[in-house]
């Protein structure tokens, strides 16, 4: 699996705004600090894949519980569907939203209309 930067998925998620018409330069904070979580989410992933998905881990008193991994995983998960609602880029929200397309102005229709 190619490793997914922040820079490669800041780009893929402009250019999906940009596909669905949601995209504003006010938006690249939170682009970033989702490219971000979504990194940290690809990176902890491998982690995960590579220890054999250890789901559970030993306690003191010899009972298990759930592995800091997964629960860190679990919230990374929560904290980018999160992420992508505010940003328009899962159909829940896409559907819900109407994108306004700017209005031309009188005289611009004069202008053109000269041409």
């Amino acid at each position: 699996m190619a490793k997914q930067t922040k820079a490669a998925i800041k780009r893929a998620t402009i250019r999906a705004m940009k596909e669905l018409g949601t995209y504003k330069k006010e938006f690249d904070p939170i682009i970033e600090i989702y490219a971000e979580l979504r990194e940290q989410y690809a990176a902890l992933s491998e982690r995960f894949a590579a220890q054999g998905y250890p789901f559970e881990v030993p306690t003191a008193d010899g009972g298990s519980k759930k592995a800091p991994i997964v629960a860190t995983l679990e919230s990374l998960r929560k904290d980018i569907l999160a992420y992508a609602d505010r940003l328009c880029l899962n159909p829940k929200t896409i559907d819900g939203i109407t994108i306004e397309t700017k209005k031309q102005s009188a005289l611009a229709a004069a202008l053109r209309a000269l041409e």
